[in-house]
């Protein structure tokens, strides 16, 4: 093989192999964005800065809770995209839209659902000092359950975070949501 054959050969090999080094971890990137969505972009942007709270959090609460799926609906009978209970939503209800024409139905629509389920953990963040685990734990498990944790040292050594989550449920939850709201900080900070 000639010399001159050779280098366009050795040429087209590493412009090859430069052109799959970019292109790769792009695509790698996109393919993690698929699996981590911002989905109702503009309602997740507007009561998470209507209650102060990072998008992420919410994004990762409705991950772990629905996958995006707006008609979800648990054994507990929670509902829609951040999955809220009757009674959840009769309470926050009285908080945020006591005089709106709004039913327990209403949860299927994700612009509701997502502000009344923002509005829950804002709530659930602010009690327990802005720590996302002990808020998520609140928000699958209810604030009285995590009330009542917090005052055994051996779940809590300040009274006002969990160090440990007892109920395999509670524990598995949390983590999703710690894995979640982390992949969502990777992908788009």
């Amino acid at each position: 093989m000639s010399t001159g054959k050779r280098a366009k050969r050795v040429l087209i090999v590493v412009l090859a192999v430069a052109l799959l080094t970019a292109v790769i971890p792009f695509a790698a990137h996109r393919a993690r964005q698929a699996l981590y969505p911002q989905k109702y972009e503009d309602c997740v942007r507007m009561y998470a800065q209507e209650y102060g709270i990072d998008e992420k959090y919410i994004y990762a609460i409705i991950r772990t809770e629905s996958g995006f799926d707006p008609k979800a609906e648990s054994d507990a009978g929670a509902r829609g995209l951040m999955q809220i209970t009757r009674e959840t939503f009769e309470w926050i209800k009285t908080k945020i839209a006591p005089d709106e024409q709004i039913g327990f139905d209403s949860l299927y629509d994700p612009e509701t659902n997502i502000r009344f389920g923002s509005y829950f953990l804002s709530f659930c963040l602010e009690r327990y000092d802005g720590d996302l685990s002990t808020a998520a734990a609140a928000y699958h498990s209810g604030v009285s359950k995590v009330n009542e944790l917090l005052k055994q040292s051996e779940y809590s050594s300040d009274g006002r975070t969990l160090h440990t989550f007892p109920y395999s449920q509670m524990s598995n939850y949390v983590r999703k949501v710690q894995k979640n709201y982390e992949q969502y900080c990777a992908l788009y900070s």
